[in-house]
């Protein structure tokens, strides 16, 4: 169906006007509930095991590590095959390793090292499932409602943040954390159903018949050293991710040494930092384009770091719950802005492998922030490890719109 010549602002027309889109994006957002829901049992199972901030970084740094090696060749065989594809497979292992952490602990034989191991396992799929769902946006809407796609993606991937957590407290209180992994499992199935009902029409598929070779990751890194604001946009990338990922990946030590939580207000809390990221996610799909979506992006970039550090001294439940919520809304509006560019300004010929980059840069570095996080709340504390990398990230954001203008003119 072809996109209509006057746009309307509502983020979800979307889902009426694209079915290939609206399949992909209910299966997605269901499957993203248990998901999130499972994130909490990691992540509780975790400091539970072993009672120690550094290894609950370490487990959460080893669900993203993968994807920092792995995402170029991600994206090469993004480029290189059919983008529906990969996803199909990856989502269906997705599945089996989800199944297996229910199956460890449900059984009493989930460990430290299997949280580890299976996260790792996750990583593996996730790097090129990534680059390869990434890039299957286009086909699916187009280029020109491309922005508002990815703005109504993130706002499925935050919907399922509320709400995963939500139930994931419920289900911890009535029958335990293993069935936390055990709902996840199930919920792949949503998401595989809907890849399998997706037809892309010939004129909405992008050609198969692109030339890669060797010097494929060559090429697309030309192209983005090249192109400005490419290059700018993925070292801020880089430093928001690195600074930023601690706020997360530590929030079950804050909730329950910080602020005398147990697992239902981790989850509380998890939830805080969604609707605030469900409310970013529909900004962007609202928004024009221009400089309006510029200076929202430079705006961001400023009010996150400052309520990273509020967040980090909070010591009352409601107060963090409240910063988390400006948390979510900042942090969403920076991560969609930079996606929405870089999509905007990407050929087709090289969008896999200059995504896996984008992936690479922001997922990727997630686990030297989470293990970076855990060092110094080990050796400092918690609030240092927040705090001071929201303190770091303000001081590069000042810098980065300061010496790269085009930044917040797009």
């Amino acid at each position: 169906m072809t996109a209509s010549p006057t746009r309307s602002r509502n983020p979800f027309r979307l889902l009426v006007q694209y079915r290939e889109f609206r399949l992909f994006w209910v299966g997605q957002t269901i499957s993203l509930i248990g998901s999130w829901m499972q994130q909490v049992a990691v992540g509780w199972t975790a400091l539970e095991l072993s009672d120690d901030a550094f290894i609950v970084g370490l487990v959460a740094a080893a669900g993203t590590f993968p994807i920092l090696l792995l995402s170029i060749p991600g994206g090469m065989v993004a480029d290189r095959h059919e983008k529906l594809r990969i996803v199909r497979i990856a989502q269906a292992l997705m599945l089996g390793e989800a199944a297996a952490l229910w199956a460890f602990s449900v059984t009493g034989h989930l460990t430290i090292p299997w949280l580890f191991a299976l996260s790792l396992v996750g990583g593996v799929l996730a790097a090129f499932e990534i680059p390869a769902r990434q890039s299957l946006m286009v086909e699916l809407v187009g280029k020109e409602d491309l922005p508002q796609a990815i703005g109504l993606n993130s706002t499925g991937f935050n919907l399922a943040r509320v709400m995963g957590p939500s139930v994931a407290a419920i289900v911890v209180a009535q029958l335990g954390v293993s069935w936390t992994f055990g709902l996840n499992a199930l919920s792949y199935l949503a998401v595989l159903v809907a890849l399998w009902m997706i037809h892309l029409a010939p004129a909405r598929r992008v050609s198969r018949a692109i030339p890669v070779g060797t010097g494929g990751f060559r090429e697309a890194w030309t192209y983005i050293r090249t192109h400005e604001p490419l290059p700018a946009l993925l070292w801020l990338t880089l430093f928001f991710s690195i600074l930023g990922v601690p706020v997360l990946s530590l929030l079950p030590v804050v909730a329950r040494d910080g602020l005398a939580l147990g697992a239902d207000g981790y989850g509380a809390l998890m939830a805080a930092f969604g609707v605030g990221a469900v409310v970013g996610a529909l900004a962007i799909a609202a928004t024009g384009g221009g400089r309006k979506r510029g200076r929202l992006f430079r705006r961001a970039s400023y009010l996150l770091p400052v309520l990273l550090v509020g967040f980090a001294v909070a010591r009352a439940p409601w107060l963090a719950g409240t910063l988390l919520f400006g948390v979510g809304l900042a942090m969403i509006l920076n991560n969609a802005l930079v996606n929405a560019r870089l999509q905007e300004l990407v050929p087709d010929a090289v969008r896999g492998r200059v995504l896996s980059v984008y992936v690479m840069v922001y997922v990727g570095s997630s686990p030297i922030g989470s293990a970076l996080g855990g060092w110094v709340a080990r050796a400092a504390g918690v609030s240092w490890a927040i705090g001071g990398g929201g303190a770091l990230m303000l001081l590069v954001a000042l810098w980065a719109f300061r010496r790269h203008p085009l930044l917040a003119t797009h």
